[in-house]
């Protein structure tokens, strides 16, 4: 379980092509920090394995799903990614609920820089569009925002001046993908009050 608070700016070390998955070694000082064989990373919103540790880095393996469903497979040597370990318990939530499963990706549209924060529109797949709503939360590549406005294959979030700074939000250029992780209440709340409904709470 993650929060969607950025924890550290990583970088991409080596990527690994295997036949069906991908092997990544990312920097990450900060992460990596006790972390062992087994713990989870959250890498640009996607929950990660940790294979081996050393030097401030870390390896894990990419399944060929989770390259499909993500952007991860668009990452290279020198790519800036955002990093965040699990929540602990009996920690503040400083975002929302994030479980680090992708439910797709989406395309940088357009930035509107201003005095004191940017607004950044994203394109998302029209399955998802329902799942996200004006002032609800939202994660892209792993950061916890709040919608500003959703509309039915878009949303516009406002980027403050340390998320622009600290994660790789404040890089990204119109074209470029991200992943999106919606709401999973809003996921189950549809499983519960769907067609099923009447049997779900027999």
């Amino acid at each position: 379980m993650f929060t969607g608070i950025v924890e550290e700016l990583g970088e991409v070390v080596a990527v690994e092509q295997l036949t069906d998955a991908s092997r990544f070694r990312l920097r990450g000082p900060l992460v990596t920090e006790g972390a062992r064989h087994g713990d989870s990373i959250a890498v640009n919103g996607v929950c990660l394995t940790v294979v081996e540790t050393a030097d401030g880095a870390f390896t894990a393996d990419v399944m060929a799903e989770t390259l499909k469903r993500s952007s991860l497979g668009a990452l290279e040597p020198g790519s800036r990614v955002n990093l965040e370990r699990p929540m602990a318990v009996g920690g503040r939530l400083g975002g929302h609920i994030v479980q680090g499963h992708v439910d797709g990706t989406g395309t940088i549209l357009k930035r509107e820089p201003s005095e004191h924060w940017e607004v950044v529109t994203v394109g998302l797949p029209a399955p998802l569009a329902r799942y996200v709503v004006d002032k609800g939360s939202i994660t892209v590549d792993g950061v916890s925002l709040t919608v500003v406005e959703a509309g039915d294959d878009r949303f516009t979030i406002s980027l403050i001046p340390t998320t622009l700074a600290l994660t790789t939000l404040g890089i990204k250029q119109p074209g470029d993908p991200v992943n999106l992780e919606v709401d999973v209440i809003a996921k189950y709340v549809e499983r519960l009050l769907g067609p099923n409904a009447q049997e779900n709470v027999k």
